[in-house]
């Protein structure tokens, strides 16, 4: 399935305004009869033009504006439903020309304040004079942002007629407002923001430059057309003669890539710049638009979100693209990097009690692939936007919802005794000071090198790595169940998971007791597999005050024995896989 870009607007509705006898309805009767009409109406009837007919092929709404048909109540009212506006003057009448500035556009701006509508200035009657009144309207376009362009025509010669309908379409589909600022002569932050993250996006091999490669690929995913050789070199002829550093090792720079996109608008075609944007997401404000980061994703009840091949394939070129030292961990620095192109990395600082680290506390390629994978089980809409903002769409041509798999329902896993996932959570419940919190953390730290970090965040209570059953690699969640009173009932969201872990304190007498209870209350009528763990197995075991022994209750459960844990020893992953398998096999 191809991505789309973003859609640009669906139709257009342009309305002619100016002082009386200016040539509104001469222009729209010119227009739609191709010749002048001597005689005409006070105002033009609404006029609908197909898709079929226009350039941008977008169905154009026309509509007419007459002082003695017309209160000023109904101007403001088409003022506001108008998409672009054609302030018409005469350029044969100064005094038209100071009224499109000292009243029409103040009032376009009075009847529509939060929404900025683009304005068209129109000289007409160009065919009565021999000068250009171009000049003078230079102070007004200073003056006034909103207007996007002018141009002189004539209803009776039909000169720039048509011109001038498509001037105003393209305000509409193409403004040049959110591109490019007239006064500086520059691209707008905005403009510069966005084609920064396109740059980036399209700079494989992550060096600061576009190959012809790049460049190649760039232009058959925005435009669907290969980039011919000798073009490439006469881009190249027109950034090397333009500006410096436009072009570097026979590659092209990111200031060449902004000053190429520069010209494009300055030469009036936006709608090449426009058509890059678009297809990279973004909408007429220049924000990232909802239908390209959030695209729909259904995940029924019962089912779960995991990363797809195309997905984890995506992810770790980008893992290898930033990792610049290949240590096989990202620094601060390279972590920026990945996530320069993004609004802020996905997750925070919590990532270093959460995942595998290298002894920097730098995140390993296993514990990206953890957090990723964590990310898309708890948050895939996150994912979904993150993908977006990566690249990824442009990478396999498609949406990025296909770097989600969507798994099938619990109750078919339970049925047939086995799961096809590959992430699963795992909720660690026990009373308070049972251990169950270090066991959590051994998960992914397992020399114990931040057990006592006082820096470890209130809320980093899960834990993610992987681990392989049956020669299969799978990713477990771990949850720390957080319970401040025994009395406490446990939440459905606290129950559910894909195998639960009871731990007890194996040298306390009044551990057992809580967890029995748990088990007895949530879990011996539920099918979620349930490990019994006897932490703290290195010190002395005492006879539990309860009225079945932990070995006699799990026999009466038919649950395995209570499996021995302690961190003095060496840590068993063990245990872990225990309880991974137990998930895969329910």
């Amino acid at each position: 399935m191809v991505q789309r870009p973003v859609a640009p607007r669906r139709n257009v509705r342009i309305l002619l305004i100016g002082e009386r006898g200016v040539g509104k309805t001469s222009l729209i009767l010119s227009l739609v009869s191709e010749e002048y009409a001597e005689e005409v109406p006070s105002k033009a009837e609404e006029i609908t033009i197909p898709a079929d007919v226009t350039p941008e092929q977008v169905p154009t709404h026309i509509v007419d504006y007459s002082a003695v048909e017309q209160t000023d109540d109904q101007l403001a009212e088409e003022i506001q439903k108008a998409h672009v506006i054609c302030v018409v003057y005469s350029v044969e009448d100064e005094d038209t020309l100071d009224r499109a500035a000292s009243y029409w556009l103040p009032l376009i701006r009075r009847c529509s304040p939060d929404n900025r509508c683009p304005v068209v200035l129109v000289g007409n009657k160009i065919d009565l004079v021999d000068y250009s009144t171009i000049e003078a309207v230079y102070p007004i376009m200073k003056e006034f942002t909103e207007i996007e362009s002018c141009i002189e025509c004539s209803a009776k010669t039909l000169q720039n007629v048509s011109e001038t309908f498509y001037y105003a379409q393209k305000a509409v589909l193409h403004p040049t407002t959110p591109l490019y600022n007239y006064d500086t002569q520059e691209l707008t932050e905005e403009c510069k923001t966005a084609l920064k993250r396109i740059f980036k996006i399209c700079d494989v091999d992550n060096d600061g430059l576009l190959n012809d490669m790049e460049l190649n690929a760039f232009q058959q995913w925005c435009f669907n057309t290969p980039l011919q050789p000798q073009v490439l070199e006469d881009v190249k002829a027109v950034l090397s003669k333009n500006i410096c550093d436009g072009v570097c090792n026979g590659c092209v720079t990111m200031k060449g890539f902004m000053y190429l996109q520069c010209l494009f608008i300055q030469r009036g075609r936006n709608e090449t710049t426009w058509a890059v944007l678009r297809k990279f997401g973004y909408d007429n404000e220049l924000q990232m638009s909802k239908e390209y980061i959030h695209p729909t994703l259904k995940v029924p009840l019962g089912c779960t979100t995991e990363l797809s091949h195309k997905g984890q394939e995506f992810l770790t070129l980008l893992f290898m693209q930033h990792d610049r030292d290949r240590d096989g961990a990202l620094s601060p620095l390279e972590m920026e990097s990945l996530f320069s192109r993004c609004l802020a990395p996905p997750w925070g600082d919590e990532y270093k009690y959460t995942v595998p680290t290298n002894e920097k506390g730098w995140m390993t390629f296993q514990g990206y692939m953890c957090q990723w994978a964590l990310l898309t089980l708890t948050n895939v809409r996150k994912t979904l936007e993150y993908m977006a903002y990566l690249g990824y769409n442009m990478y396999h041509n498609e949406p990025q919802t296909s770097s989600i798999i969507v798994t099938r329902e619990k109750k078919v896993d339970l049925a047939k005794k086995q799961s096809s996932r590959n992430v699963y959570t795992c909720h660690v419940i026990g009373p308070k000071s049972s251990g169950k919190t270090t066991l959590c953390r051994t998960f992914v730290d397992p020399k114990l090198e931040k057990l006592n970090d006082e820096t470890v965040p209130s809320n980093a209570h899960i834990t993610v790595n992987t681990l392989h059953v049956y020669g299969q690699e799978k990713t477990m969640v771990l949850k720390d169940i957080n319970v401040l009173n025994v009395q406490d009932a446990l939440t459905p969201a606290e129950i559910q998971c894909d195998a639960a872990a009871l731990v007890y304190d194996a040298s306390n007498p009044k551990s057992f007791e809580y967890i029995a209870r748990i088990y007895i209350k949530y879990f011996a009528d539920s099918k979620i597999p349930v490990l019994i763990v006897a932490n703290k197995s290195d010190l002395s075991e005492v006879k539990q005050g309860y009225l079945l022994q932990p070995t006699a209750f799990c026999s009466k459960y038919k649950l395995m024995p209570p499996q021995p844990y302690s961190i003095s020893r060496t840590i068993r992953r063990e245990i872990f896989v225990k309880l991974a398998t137990m998930a895969a096999f329910p």
